[in-house]
């Protein structure tokens, strides 16, 4: 094919394929595309029509997509964010003017203490646009950085899309919460007695404190887990269960009253938070505007 056979391509099939090979229904694909389960059924016939093969060939309540649909998405994925990024640096980003709607992820901890004030910052610079997150964690960001469901994800990150880009945003020590009033830090026999409080995404009962615990034979007793940092100090009142939580959630949390944070007694590591974002919006000059604002309000504040 060449150039001037590409005018019989509608852009819009190659959107649905795209989107097809990421979700692997047609139901799905319709809603994230806006559109009804028809318009994605004649699209998927003329894509069958354009590149001679079955492309998706159902099984059970997945379709999955044939050889020549993964050697078509490996050159056609770099291709559209190819396309993406000429057209965005044409573009102009007011945030004054600016209706824009960014779809951003976050992690809770990130959420509960950081968003707020970017949030007040951006509705001080861009009244007229809108954020809508979603949650995420090392499991979740990839998977919705490759679909476009957000173009910029905040969390600790490990295996990201190959064509994500990525930077750490802080380095961050834990600090220990507690509500009781009960003078002096607490020494590490008293944190091992007490009753310990984590937040866990999935439920776990054990991290990284464990395993630092671990490795001098010590062992602490979880009695709760809770998925949200959000009401984690009403959950502290009034009781002499303890919680290990980032220093930036530490701040939030001890604002507000009624509680207080610490060093902990024993040597563990310090994490990373990362910003990730989509490479093919890496020019774009809003996305790069909203990335700005993300360091500038979730970065360590020692880099500012």
């Amino acid at each position: 094919m060449n150039r001037n056979d590409l005018r019989r391509v509608d852009l819009n099939l190659l959107i649905v394929f795209e989107t097809l090979m990421h979700e692997r229904s047609v139901t799905r694909a319709a809603e994230k595309l806006f559109l009804g389960q028809p318009a994605i059924s004649a699209a998927l016939s003329r894509l069958r029509n354009l590149f001679d093969d079955p492309l998706f060939v159902r099984t059970g309540r997945s379709m999955e997509p044939s050889a020549r649909a993964h050697e078509i998405f490996a050159l056609l994925s770099p291709a559209l964010d190819s396309i993406s990024t000429a057209v965005s640096r044409a573009a102009e980003f007011d945030p004054a003017t600016s209706s824009s709607v960014f779809r951003i992820g976050l992690s809770d901890d990130a959420e509960f203490a950081l968003l707020p004030q970017l949030l007040k910052r951006i509705r001080a610079e861009a009244p007229g646009i809108v954020l809508v997150v979603r949650r995420v964690n090392y499991l979740l960001m990839p998977a919705l950085l490759a679909s476009g469901e957000i173009s910029v994800g905040v969390s600790y990150t490990s295996d990201l899309p190959a064509n994500a880009k990525r930077k750490v945003l802080r380095r961050s020590r834990p600090k220990l919460l507690r509500a009781d009033t009960k003078p002096g830090s607490i020494t590490l026999d008293d944190f091992c007695a007490r009753p310990h409080a984590l937040v866990s995404f999935a439920g776990d009962l054990s991290g990284f404190i464990d395993e630092a615990l671990a490795e001098i034979d010590r062992k602490r007793h979880v009695v709760l887990a809770v998925p949200q940092f959000n009401g984690l100090g009403s959950l502290l009142a009034g009781t002499d269960i303890v919680a290990t939580v980032p220093d930036y959630t530490a701040d939030a949390l001890t604002a507000a009253g009624g509680l207080r944070a610490e060093d902990l007694p024993i040597e563990v590591r310090s994490f990373e938070l990362h910003m990730a974002w989509r490479g093919a919006q890496d020019n774009d000059p809003a996305e790069r505007w909203l990335r700005s604002r993300i360091q500038m309000f979730f970065g360590d504040p020692d880099s500012l």
